[in-house]
């Protein structure tokens, strides 16, 4: 009997061991961890459960029988994060490159199964050199198995990346239908073809950080949501958002102790709108003032910057926060702010996180450029992202909300629950300046007369009360009540049941 439980102990050893220590060295050379490493950081202290750790390849072709390491260079289970439950994978770059074999994507696939049949997240641990190029089309069928359960997964379970390697190739469009991706800067990158297939076919010098590093995929593509300076920080922030999620769609986010009143007052939220109705302000003070403790996750912080998007609790439970930053081209709407928002605000309706909308939205952004890359359809989606929402939705309306960016933004017609406004705020078509050289256009030549029709115009349509009067805004409030008042409405629509009409899917403007 000892003679097999130290066999087992013996296997098991192997097993931890992955490529060897040598090719765990030169992990931590580069600054990064082992697949082991990550997730012992990842998850709670001594709860990770491993599946298939004896799992190996059965690749027969160029030599490969005589090289079955265990786990096949990827490890699989699950554990918890903060008592509760999530399941993961971690590819393990000592092994074969982390490169994925048939085996190696059923591994995967069977605790996707594991997920959607529990109700659990699934975290993905990317660090591989792509598809198995010894096992051919077997490697690229288990690529499709991983999809299939990722598209299947979409709005059941919640869905994380995490990229802490090569991910190239095939290997990328598994992330990029999950709910969220983070990137390690300087160690991670992400694209369908490298640098020298670029440089092949269209002779473009390009390194692969440049290609499809953490800072591009962040600040450029918007492929990823968040980069990271290392490893540690990376799973770090992964466990924080994990904490404002759901399990799945069967269940709500949790509600976490909060030592904040609802009904404290901010005074200083009084002046934030500045006298000139030009000049920016920072739309974060308010979303900090607003939050419990001040406690504000933002998701694609460097991308699209006039747009902000990110969760924060309200009564120890989770909203999703979509606002207009002044700070960055006026807080104006555009193809990359509309696609940002527009993504975070189904992902919220998913998984019956409520949204709070914050709207200082000057209209469209104009141009040719904008035009010919579709704003249209693009600003489209976030029309059709809110309409189609069904969770509790709640608007404040701080400074301007012209023309059809009013519409979009939460408005009272997309069936927002409570739309407030505070008394700065100006709903109409467009600016006074705009409006009266269009109404009045025979006076023109006349700078007096414009000057006195722009402040009548001012007067009678650059406050909510136009709009309150018509009931599309249920409140004008005072802004340092702000929070009060929005925990209360969001309290008010704890059991809201609102559902769209019976459809196969929608058809969004994609």
């Amino acid at each position: 009997m000892k003679d097999i439980l130290q066999e087992l102990e013996d296997r098991r050893e192997q097993a931890r061991a992955g490529g060897g220590q040598k090719r765990i060295d030169s992990q931590h050379t580069k600054g990064k961890l082992t697949a082991r490493e990550r997730i012992e950081l990842l998850l709670d202290e001594g709860s990770f459960e491993e599946f298939d750790m004896f799992v190996a390849h059965r690749c027969t072709e160029f030599g490969m029988q005589e090289n079955r390491p265990y786990g096949d260079g990827v490890v699989t289970g699950w554990g918890t994060i903060n008592g509760r439950m999530v399941y993961v994978f971690s590819q393990d770059f000592t092994v074969f490159g982390g490169s994925l074999s048939e085996t190696h994507a059923q591994k995967i696939c069977k605790i996707m199964d594991m997920a959607m049949q529990n109700g659990a997240p699934v975290i993905g641990i990317n660090d591989s050199g792509g598809a198995r190029i010894q096992e051919g089309v077997a490697s690229l069928a288990g690529y499709a198995e991983v999809f299939q359960r990722n598209i299947e997964a979409s709005g059941v379970i919640p869905q994380i990346s995490v990229i802490m390697g090569p991910c190239a190739g095939g290997a990328v469009y598994s992330p990029a239908m999950t709910d969220f991706i983070f990137m390690v800067k300087d160690s991670s990158y992400m694209f369908v073809t490298g640098p020298d297939v670029v440089k092949t076919v269209t002779n473009e010098h390009v390194t692969a950080e440049e290609l499809g590093g953490a800072i591009t995929h962040t600040k450029k593509s918007s492929v990823a949501d968040g980069a990271f300076e290392n490893d540690v920080e990376a799973l770090t922030e992964v466990r924080r958002l994990v904490d404002f999620l759901p399990l799945s769609n069967r269940e709500k986010a949790p509600v976490r102790p909060f030592f904040d009143a609802p009904d404290r007052v901010e005074n200083s939220l009084d002046t934030l709108i500045p006298e000139n109705a030009n000049t920016p302000y920072d739309m974060k003070e308010l979303i900090n003032k607003i939050a419990d403790e001040g406690d504000f996750y933002e998701i694609q912080a460097e991308y699209a910057k006039n747009m902000i998007t990110g969760f924060i609790r309200l009564e120890g439970q989770t909203v999703g926060v979509v606002a207009n930053q002044p700070m960055v081209l006026a807080g104006c709407l555009d193809i990359d702010s509309s696609r940002k928002a527009a993504r975070f605000v189904r992902f919220c309706d998913c998984f019956e996180i409520p949204i709070l909308t914050l709207v200082d939205v000057p209209g469209f952004l104009p141009g040719t450029s904008q035009e010919y890359n579709g704003v249209i359809k693009h600003g489209a989606k976030l029309l059709f992202a809110y309409g189609e929402a069904t969770v509790p939705k709640v608007t404040v309306i701080t400074r301007k909300a012209y023309g059809g960016a009013y519409d979009v933004m939460a408005s009272k017609h997309l069936r927002s629950d409570f739309n407030y406004a505070w008394p700065t705020a100006e709903i109409a078509v467009m600016g006074a300046k705009g409006a009266t050289e269009i109404l009045y256009r025979s006076e023109l030549g006349d700078p007096e007369k414009i000057a006195a029709r722009t402040a009548e115009y001012e007067e009678r349509f650059a406050n909510p009360f136009v709009a309150a009067e018509r009931g599309f805004i249920d409140e004008v409030i005072m802004p340092h009540s702000t929070r009060r008042r929005v925990s209360r409405a969001f309290a008010a629509l704890r059991q809201k049941k609102r559902s769209m009409p019976w459809k196969k899917h929608d058809n969004i403007p994609l």
